[in-house]
């Protein structure tokens, strides 16, 4: 199914994706609203349009399934993303990855900045490049500032998963995929992933794949 008009206004373009209602279509890799960027949310849905894109963006998010999905993502150019992570992982890489449940969250006019503290690399991936898993160096700890989708203020700080999930679903609204930040050399097919590098870590994929981490 492809994205709604980009001539129409924004209310109505919204409108028009919802119609079918169910999960929305994920845009892939090379659709030119992934590097758009985004305009800040400023009242343009109201209040019943904007729940109802939420609640969308939450639908569409857990049949992935994900743990994150920003607007651009469905073809909106809006700086509007949602996260949530029951963060069903063992105790070890519970602990490698500070992987810490996180309850659904809307981030409305999202931005971060690092808190001092020292990089993680870990592989992710993202729904809009479907069947791949990259080494990415992020900012273990973040503070994150915007609003939610009452416009209610958030400047939280996010540490370990957490922080990384906040900062893809964020650089997405900054037209910004996680192979923009990725090891190359790491790029693995989801299947690799889990038969050779599924370790807490990725440093036996680091040796084995000659890449360095921080």
């Amino acid at each position: 199914m492809s994205s709604p008009s980009p001539r129409a206004p924004l209310a109505d373009r919204i409108e028009e994706l919802l119609a079918p209602g169910g999960p929305l279509p994920i845009v892939a890799a090379g659709d030119p609203v992934l590097r758009a960027g985004t305009v800040r949310y400023d009242g343009q849905l109201g209040p019943a349009l904007l729940a109802r894109f939420v609640e969308a963006l939450r639908v569409t998010m857990h049949a992935a399934p994900g743990v994150g999905l920003a607007a651009p993502q469905v073809g909106v150019e809006l700086r509007i993303a949602v996260i949530e992570d029951p963060a069903p992982v063992p105790e070890e890489v519970r602990v490698a990855r500070g992987r810490v449940p996180q309850p659904f969250r809307v981030l409305v006019n999202p931005s971060y900045e690092p808190v001092g503290s020292a990089p993680a690399a870990f592989f992710e991936g993202c729904l809009s490049v479907p069947g791949y898993q990259a080494v990415v160096t992020r900012h273990a700890e973040v503070r994150l500032t915007g609003e939610d989708e009452h416009g209610r203020p958030l400047d939280e700080v996010f540490g370990g998963w957490p922080a990384r999930i906040v900062q893809h679903e964020t650089d997405h609204l900054d037209g910004m995929l996680y192979l923009d930040r990725a090891e190359l050399r790491s790029l693995s097919a989801n299947e690799t992933v889990l038969e050779r590098w599924a370790q807490p870590t990725p440093a036996v994929a680091a040796r084995a794949l000659n890449f360095e981490l921080p």
